[in-house]
């Protein structure tokens, strides 16, 4: 394994425009890269825009934000994904990329982290398996069929979304996949957030990546029906950051990043974690398999299987 530079990316999406985000998006890899990142790390629904009007408004008050919102989603592969894998095979980088993904067998929406490769290609997905409160509204549920971790030169790279990360055994899934390198966009800008993912990278002794949008009223088009009485003040921060990079022991390498859009960087080795758990392995050494045990399903679970063989389901 080598070290890697990570970049962690605080920035505005377009809102609701898939085509300008994507774009600003390859802007920002191609940046990160000629700073030395090999790995970029992008906020939670990052492309078109994380739908913060579920706090605001009332339950089906918001049809026509949600339409916009599925028509400018992301299909998984798909032209945007194919667009975000040329900005990765040209900067040579992992890209991690917060989506709302909009599953092309129905209507459903997803809170999903694409993964694309250097090579370009999509490496992985993770789809959100609970989303919070309102965006039950937007988002369905993911299954355990895309606790994702994937293998690179700088270790395994694996990571969950938001909220997610207050679910103990979500994180022991992934721990136990020997995660190295492990995002956690968000939407949380909350003063609770940083010492989150400080627990997170000392409990699994492993690098923490954590991104979030930088994001005002000012940014919310005029012509959404009621934009006005949702965001009032143009100046109101909807999302004022927090990106930050942690240490396998809990110690703060970049950020955070507060108020402004910009790109954390650090150098993360892998032999530090592997250093670290030597002290505490949450699923190894210092576990007790006598006494706890953790099943996993990580089967696909369509809502819908189509069979022509004729054979009775097992």
């Amino acid at each position: 394994m080598e070290p890697v530079v990570a970049a962690a990316v605080q920035a505005t999406p377009v809102f609701l425009d898939r085509e300008a985000t994507v774009e600003k998006a390859c802007d920002l890899i191609a940046k990160a890269a000629a700073d030395g990142a090999g790995l970029v790390v992008f906020p939670e629904a990052f492309v078109p825009t994380y739908p913060d009007w579920v706090w605001r408004t009332t339950p089906w008050a918001d049809h026509g934000w949600f339409a916009r919102l599925w028509d400018q989603s992301v299909e998984v592969p798909g032209a945007a994904t194919a667009r975000l894998g040329e900005a990765a095979r040209g900067a040579g980088a992992w890209v991690a990329m917060g989506v709302n993904e909009r599953d092309t067998a129905s209507s459903t929406l997803y809170n999903s982290l694409v993964y694309l490769s250097p090579a370009g290609e999509v490496a992985g997905v993770h789809r959100k398996l609970m989303p919070t409160g309102g965006e039950r509204l937007v988002w369905g549920m993911g299954d355990g069929s895309t606790l994702t971790v994937l293998d690179t030169v700088f270790g395994r790279l694996g990571g969950l979304l938001c909220w997610e990360n207050y679910m103990p055994l979500a994180r022991a899934a992934m721990y136990a996949q020997g995660v190295d390198v492990y995002v956690a966009p968000t939407w949380d800008n909350s003063d609770v957030w940083v010492p989150t993912l400080r627990h997170i990278a000392k409990e699994g002794r492993m690098f923490v990546i954590g991104t979030n949008s930088c994001i005002r009223a000012s940014d919310v088009p005029a012509d959404l029906p009621g934009r006005d009485d949702h965001y009032g003040g143009a100046d109101d921060w909807l999302s004022r950051g927090n990106t930050t990079i942690v240490g396998p022991n809990g110690e703060i390498l970049a950020g955070p990043l507060v108020e402004e859009e910009g790109i954390l960087l650090a150098q993360l080795d892998p032999a530090l974690t592997r250093a670290a758990r030597q002290q505490f392995d949450p699923v190894g050494h210092y576990a007790r398999p006598d006494v706890f045990h953790l099943d996993v399903d990580v089967r696909a679970k369509p809502a819908v299987t189509l069979d022509a063989s004729g054979e009775a389901p097992s």
